[in-house]
């Protein structure tokens, strides 16, 4: 049974840096993304960006291009989301997925993490 777990959300000052990091217990298909997605108040779920095991290869939405990084720590089965320059509409509660059969369709996932809350304040 695969099961996620994210830590390292918090309140940080715009323009600051967090990591989250996204804990994987039991075995999912390196041919399946991997991704990181967020929901603000009121807001439906965002893709933030994705990573294909098998590969490595990231993907990011426009709105974090160049700001946030996905990683994997295989060793230690963890999937890190480094993230810069937070605006504050980066505040939401991000989830890490796995199983995903298209990187931005959080539709196509088949396992989820509880989330973490990032709040980002001025």
């Amino acid at each position: 049974q695969v099961q996620l777990v994210e830590s390292g959300g918090g309140s940080v000052q715009a323009g600051g840096s967090l990591t989250l990091s996204c804990v994987v217990s039991g075995s999912t298909s390196p041919t399946r993304f991997m991704g990181w997605f967020r929901q603000g108040p009121g807001e439906g779920r965002e893709w933030v960006g994705g990573i294909l095991p098998l590969s490595g290869s990231t993907l990011y939405a426009a709105s974090v291009e160049g700001r946030f990084t996905i990683s994997r720590d295989n060793a230690n089965n963890l999937m890190l989301l480094q993230m810069t320059s937070l605006k504050l509409e980066d505040t939401a509660l991000y989830y890490c997925a796995a199983g995903g059969l298209v990187v931005a369709d959080w539709r196509t996932y088949d396992y989820w993490g509880q989330g973490t809350q990032v709040t980002v304040s001025s």
